[in-house]
């Protein structure tokens, strides 16, 4: 059976990533291109509508800040015109925080694409930032990397966009401290701080949500379970909304004070029964 068609635009802010998101979707078997000038978008997604135009089925295209501004500023309308014309098309878009990224720019050496000799890095990044915020709020999947090893978005494109069947749903929970803050790419926010806290037992605070002793502290409150009980009913109510949107990806994020035990609990929970229910799951605790 014939690979269904797919089209992943791949952008985000330099430094964020973005390259490697492409190289690992060629590895996998897609055709990728980077820094695709916009201008050249019609001629390929023609190119792939034809059966007999000799690209592959998956194609993966980098594109970036390096584009004239005004033609950025119309490609939000332009995706939407290719997806109104019935080509499968999925935009990700890579960010991280300004710290991380100048962080990479000096020990890389690298030059940002905006900066000069009278832009300075950091004000390149926020102009960055600003010019492709309309293509970061119309994106299928938002990866904020700030927090990510290599591996770990590796890891994540291999199975949320690679061997994700094309028309599936991809859910990921996430667990998460809310004193690092509140994970920026999350469609879902759940608060379980309200939750009776293992932190406070001695003999379960340098444990995890993962270890048997806490998962039995917190199985044998009433108000953890009843909350696993309605973010699971709330989940289920909503999720085929989604769906029937034609919704890519969704990313449930469930929060504690450190993101070491009440959170890393319920995430590991509720990804059980939803594993269950024959959803694709990617489970990641990112504080622990």
């Amino acid at each position: 059976m014939p690979l269904q068609r797919r089209f992943v635009v791949v952008s985000g802010l330099s430094g964020a990533g973005k390259s490697v998101v492409l190289n690992t979707l060629e590895d996998l078997g897609f055709y990728c291109i980077d820094n695709l000038p916009v201008s050249l978008l019609d001629a390929l997604i023609g190119q792939l509508r034809d059966r007999d135009g000799g690209l592959p089925p998956q194609i993966g295209v980098g594109i970036d800040a390096r584009n004239p501004q005004p033609v950025l500023r119309r490609l939000p309308e332009t995706l939407d015109k290719i997806r109104r014309e019935g080509t499968l098309l999925e935009v990700v878009f890579l960010e991280a925080n300004a710290d991380v990224l100048t962080k990479r720019f000096s020990e890389t050496r690298r030059r940002h694409p905006l900066s000069s000799d009278v832009v300075a890095l950091t004000d390149a990044i926020d102009q960055e930032r600003t010019l492709l915020g309309p293509l970061c709020e119309m994106a299928d999947l938002r990866i904020d990397t700030s927090q990510t090893a290599l591996h770990e978005l590796r890891d994540l494109v291999r199975e949320r966009i690679a061997r994700r069947p094309a028309t599936a749903l991809s859910m990921q929970f996430v667990s998460f401290g809310y004193k690092h803050g509140t994970p920026r790419d999350s469609d879902f926010v759940f608060d379980v701080r309200c939750l009776p806290n293992p932190h406070w037992e001695k003999e379960l605070r340098n444990l995890s949500g993962l270890e048997k002793p806490v998962i039995e502290f917190l199985m044998a409150a009433p108000d953890v379970m009843r909350m696993i009980d309605d973010i699971r009913v709330f989940l289920e109510t909503w999720i085929p909304r989604f769906e029937a949107d034609n919704r890519s990806y969704l990313c449930v994020a469930i929060g504690c004070t450190g993101g070491h035990h009440r959170s890393v609990f319920m995430v590991e929970q509720l990804a059980r029964h939803f594993r269950a229910a024959g959803k694709p799951i990617l489970v990641k605790h990112r504080d622990l």
